[in-house]
């Protein structure tokens, strides 16, 4: 059995934790095709939200999206986070933005906590966009949807994933068509995302 200190943890990060750690021993199938490169959209995927929930992508169809891996302890962290929420809270409603984050440590180690800590961090940062599970984007064992995205829209120098808050914008196709630096921060985003409202 698992304790937690009340008096340590608010209670959104209690339950979140709790969440988290319920998941951890929840096993379920994911549905993802067995080769990325035949894929038609985003949609033939599905990944693990923050709580463990298998999430199919299907569920976003029609909406414009950002797919960005992310980092608690990277020098980006703070201007990303601040402005992927400000996106989310001016384009969520009125324009159908969806943003998805991946947590990553595959750069620097700058994601070193399990799905629970995760969680109360961005508890602490009060976001509001769609957070999963923590993935790998890199390597032989990356998520199929992280493939996909780095297939349909290769980067310079190489597809693979450079550094912690890269941003692929996603159509209402389910397609992706654009793909941004960590250096971009995500406010700069907007002529971009105004193409494909």
């Amino acid at each position: 059995m698992i304790f937690f200190s009340y008096r340590t943890v608010s209670k959104a990060a209690f339950a979140c934790r709790a969440l988290a750690v319920l998941s951890q021993s929840t096993k379920s199938k994911m549905s993802n095709p067995e080769n990325f490169k035949e894929a038609a959209s985003i949609y033939e995927f599905s990944a693990k939200d923050i709580k463990g929930n298998d999430i199919p992508l299907e569920n976003y169809r029609g909406h414009v999206c950002i797919i960005v891996n992310v980092a608690s302890q990277c020098g980006y962290t703070k201007s990303n986070y601040a402005e992927l929420n400000e996106l989310f809270d001016e384009y969520g409603e009125s324009k159908g933005l969806k943003i998805l984050a991946f947590p990553c440590n595959q750069f620097a180690n700058e994601e070193p906590g399990d799905n629970a800590t995760i969680c109360e961090f961005i508890s602490s940062k009060n976001v509001k966009f769609d957070v999963f599970q923590k993935v790998n984007v890199n390597g032989s064992d990356a998520h199929p949807l992280w493939n996909y995205l780095k297939y349909k829209q290769g980067g310079t120098l190489g597809d693979f994933i450079k550094w912690n808050f890269t941003k692929f914008i996603v159509d209402k196709n389910g397609v992706p068509v654009e793909r941004h630096g960590p250096s971009t921060n995500p406010k700069d985003l907007v002529k971009s995302l105004e193409k494909y409202w």
